[in-house]
């Protein structure tokens, strides 16, 4: 049964409400964190805030192939890029946010942190996953890397495991709310086991020729 493609006026008016609910809560945040409505540490909330926002997009980007595929709703799929987009923007702030005001700009103190504590080594490895799809999601490195995009882009896998261990090993206490996202995450990886274990047979296939 086919939907009826919305028309692209709903769509661009669609991704003008992603843009707007993601940049007006962030702002609402910072606005929290400078006015010290943040808790008695506003240090600490504006990078958890950040940190679960890129966990949250990331999330949502993952859902999109399966919603699309499973609800034949194919229109889905043209929003994949922003979500993207996003996971990037809400990593880069919440490293921003550990390096300005955690560390002060102490950039040795960073590399540091990041060889010395195994959760920050995991958050530096997926903030580079991640860099690497944000640039490489143009159509036109789309097209010049061909399959390799692919190869590539079949790596948010890998950031989303690294993100919720990093999420995990973070929590000093209570560890409720990292046991729910590494649930979440399993259960949306089964949700798209058709297009992951295809890429998994594909791999060892390509290794078993070698």
């Amino acid at each position: 049964m086919m939907t009826r493609r919305p028309s692209r006026a709903a769509l661009i008016a669609a991704k003008i409400c992603i843009h707007l609910t993601a940049l007006s809560w962030v702002g609402y945040y910072y606005f929290l964190a400078i006015t010290d409505q943040l808790g008695s540490d506003p240090v600490k909330g504006i990078i958890h805030f950040t940190g679960m926002s890129a966990l949250n997009m990331l999330l949502l980007t993952l859902a999109v192939s399966p919603l699309a595929r499973n609800f034949n709703l194919p229109w889905l799929l043209g929003f994949r890029r922003l979500l993207g987009l996003y996971v990037f923007f809400f990593a880069c702030l919440h490293l921003l946010n550990f390096i300005l005001f955690e560390l002060q700009l102490d950039f040795s103190l960073f590399i540091d942190e990041v060889i010395e504590r195994p959760y920050i080594t995991l958050g530096m490895l997926a903030f580079v996953i991640l860099t690497a799809l944000a640039i490489t999601s143009f159509r036109h490195l789309k097209r010049k890397m061909g399959r390799h995009w692919q190869t590539l882009h079949n790596l948010i896998y890998a950031a989303v495991i690294l993100v919720v261990i990093h999420f995990y090993w973070s929590v000093k206490s209570d560890i409720t709310e990292p046991v729910i996202y590494i649930l979440l995450i399993i259960g949306l990886l089964l949700f798209r086991r058709q297009k992951l274990s295809y890429y998994l047979r594909r791999k060892v296939a390509r290794i078993s020729q070698q």
